[in-house]
Order: structure tokens, then C-alpha cells, then sequence
């Protein structure tokens, strides 16, 4: 890569759990794959969601155990993680936020992004979502500052809703990202299945998305996963990077100045 370019890597890693087409939801789990498709990536810039696994009605557990690996693993980098609020509503699922960085990181930010009431129906159980959160940091990438937020909102179009009908997270981030100026990346997972109304919508605070084309979830063939940047970035190349290791696909992001 170019000494005036870095790259960006935005990955659900569902806690290191494979894909199987056949029976996604009991595939085995193996961090020690997951850890090495992430290092093979060479990214300066990690964002991952679902780093942990959920223990429905147990406390979150401390400290993070794949977190911890992924620092061990990761050397040269830098890394923050961040669970969302205790909730005994939490689903057996991914669950916690962390970015790492070939440079430190400083002033860390987190905050939560609450869930409306939508009711949903799991396994004949009624349910209402929990909380979810943004995590953020600044580091420096070819010699300037720049503001990193990571996020996984909730997938209202599982629930049979849309987060354009319950706007209050997607204008949560907004907020947060217009409140400072400066160079910012976010990325995530989204989950919006319309990503023409989500860009769009960023796009009102000066943000695009690298890529908005190829999907990045195995499940249904939706854009679930986006990296936006502001206008004092010029996005290089991206790439929807098909893994057996989530039921995520891996997108990485090349940048210089603008």
C-alpha cells in the first residue's frame, strides 16, 4: 500500500463464530480463525461488533475473554472495547464493541443508543430490545488526528419494523458525529436493510460510505456493514471480502487525504 494511504477494516465477527449454510445458528466457534482472517487484513484502522457472546440472564463477563485475545494477538496495536448496558433481556447473541489502531488511542467515548419498546416475538416469547451503544477514540493516521466511532445498531427490519419509522438511533449517531468537527470515520454495522435512505441521511452531516453495493451479510443479500468518512478523506478502494468466519463478510476500506 501507497507510505500516504491506511486501511480500514469494518467487521462483525459474531464472537468468532464460523458460518455454515447449513445450520447457521449452531455452527462452531473459532476465535483462533477469526483472529487470523482479521491480522491477515493489515488494517491500521480495526472496527469489530460482536466481539463477545451473550449470557442471557448472567452477568457480562469480566474482563472481556475475546477481547483479551484479540489484544494478545493483535501486537502493534492499540485496542478499547466496550459492552453495552447489563440487561437480563439480552438474547444469546454477539454483543460488545472494540476498535484497535496501529497508533494509541486517547480521549475514549462511549454512549448509550436506547432501543424503542417494539415488541418482537422470540421462540413464542414476547420481547422488547435492549440498549445498544457507540464507541469512540482519536488517533492519528499519516501524521493528523482523526475521530474513530464504532456502533452496531438494532436490525428493526428483523423485529418487521424499520429504523426510518423508529428514527431515534439513527439520529442519535447523527448528533453525535455533527456535535464536532474534524476528520471522522464511523463504521459499523448499521443494520439497514435501505441503504439509500441511510446514506442520505448521512450524507446531510458530510458523511459517505466507502461502498454501497456489494453485500456483506450471508443471511439475506443486504449492505449491512458500511465505513463513512468525511470530506477531508478520499476513499482509494474498497472491498466486500467474502470469510467462512461470521455470517458477516469482511469490508476493508483504503484512504489517503484528501
Amino acid at each position: 500500500m501507497p507510505m500516504n494511504s491506511f486501511r480500514v477494516l469494518q467487521f462483525n465477527m459474531q464472537f468468532g463464530q464460523m458460518w455454515d449454510e447449513h445450520d447457521p445458528d449452531n455452527a462452531p466457534v473459532d476465535l483462533d480463525r477469526t483472529m487470523a482472517e482479521i491480522r491477515s487484513q493489515e488494517a491500521d484502522i480495526i472496527f469489530l461488533q460482536e466481539v463477545e457472546r451473550a449470557e442471557p440472564d448472567r452477568a457480562q463477563v469480566e474482563p472481556p475473554p475475546n477481547f483479551q485475545r484479540l489484544q494478545q494477538t493483535l501486537t502493534g496495536y492499540h485496542g478499547v472495547f466496550a459492552y453495552p448496558p447489563p440487561d437480563p433481556r439480552e438474547l444469546p447473541f454477539g454483543i460488545g464493541l472494540a476498535i484497535f489502531s496501529r497508533e494509541p488511542l486517547a480521549g475514549v467515548f462511549h454512549e448509550v443508543i436506547p432501543s424503542p419498546p417494539v415488541e418482537f416475538d422470540f421462540f413464542g416469547e414476547k420481547r422488547t430490545p435492549t440498549d445498544r451503544i457507540l464507541l469512540g477514540a482519536y488517533t492519528v493516521l499519516g501524521g493528523r488526528r482523526v475521530r474513530v466511532i464504532n456502533l452496531h445498531l438494532l436490525a428493526f427490519f428483523m423485529l418487521k419494523s424499520s429504523s426510518e419509522f423508529y428514527g431515534t438511533q439513527r439520529a442519535h449517531v447523527m448528533n453525535t458525529v455533527a456535535a464536532e468537527a474534524g476528520p471522522t470515520l464511523l463504521a459499523g454495522d448499521f443494520n439497514v436493510s435501505n441503504t439509500d435512505s441511510l446514506t442520505q441521511q448521512f450524507g446531510s452531516v458530510g458523511l459517505r460510505t466507502a461502498q454501497n453495493s456489494a453485500a456483506t451479510w450471508r443471511r439475506k443479500p443486504l449492505v449491512l456493514d458500511h465505513v463513512f468518512y468525511d470530506a477531508s478523506l478520499r476513499c482509494r478502494r474498497s472491498d466486500v471480502r467474502p470469510t467462512p468466519t461470521s455470517d458477516h463478510h469482511l469490508l476493508t476500506a483504503d484512504f489517503a487525504w484528501a
